[in-house]
C-alpha cells in the first residue's frame, strides 16, 4: 500500500513542479514584456509587479513540496551532524515531526483568512486579481509539505531505511 501512496506522491510532485515552473516562466515573461514596453515603447504594464509577486508566491509554495519530499529544507544542524548516528536520527525525526506540526497549524489557522478573502471578494489594487488565489497558495503549500513529510517518514519506517537515507527521490 505504501508503494501506491509513494507513486501518487511522485505524480503529485510532477504536478507541483510543473506548476512552479509555469509560475516562474509566467513571471519572467511578464517581466520581459514590461522591460520591452518600458524601454522601447515608453509604456509599462501597470499590473505587472503585482502579478509577478503573486506568481512568485505560487512558485515558492508549489516548489516547496519537492523540497519537503526530498528532505532538503534548511536546517541548523551543525551540532546535530556531530552527534552519534542514533541520536542524530532521533533528532531528525523530531525535527520532521515539528515541521509537520507547524505546517499543519499554519494551514489550519490560515483558512479563516482565506474564507474571508473569498467571501468579500478581495482584489488586488492594480490588477484587480482575486487575492484568495495567491493567499490560498500558502496554506495549501504548507499542508502538502506536512503530508509529504509524513508519507516520507512512513515510507522510510516501512522500508527500514535510516532517516538520513535519501533514497526516496
Amino acid at each position: 500500500m505504501i508503494e501506491a501512496i509513494v507513486r501518487g506522491v511522485h505524480r503529485l510532485l510532477t504536478i507541483t513542479r510543473a506548476a512552479a515552473g509555469i509560475c516562474l516562466l509566467g513571471s519572467v515573461a511578464i517581466n520581459f514584456a514590461n522591460i520591452i514596453g518600458r524601454y522601447f515603447f515608453g509604456v509599462s504594464i501597470p499590473w505587472a509587479e503585482e502579478i509577478m509577486l503573486f506568481l512568485m508566491v505560487g512558485c515558492v509554495f508549489t516548489g516547496c513540496c519537492a523540497v519537503a519530499w526530498e528532505g532538503r529544507q534548511l536546517r541548523m544542524d551543525v551540532v546535530v551532524s556531530m552527534l552519534p548516528a542514533k541520536v542524530r536520527d532521533l533528532l531528525t525525526v523530531l525535527s520532521e515531526l515539528a515541521l509537520i506540526a507547524v505546517a499543519g497549524a499554519v494551514s489550519v489557522f490560515a483558512w479563516p483568512v482565506i474564507s474571508q478573502l473569498a467571501a468579500f471578494d478581495e482584489r488586488s489594487q492594480a490588477a484587480n486579481f482575486p487575492l484568495v488565489i495567491p493567499q490560498a497558495m500558502i496554506p495549501l503549500g504548507y499542508a502538502l509539505m506536512a503530508l509529504l513529510v509524513a508519507v516520507r517518514l512512513l515510507a522510510r519506517r516501512q522500508s527500514g531505511a535510516g532517516v538520513g537515507d535519501a533514497s526516496h527521490s
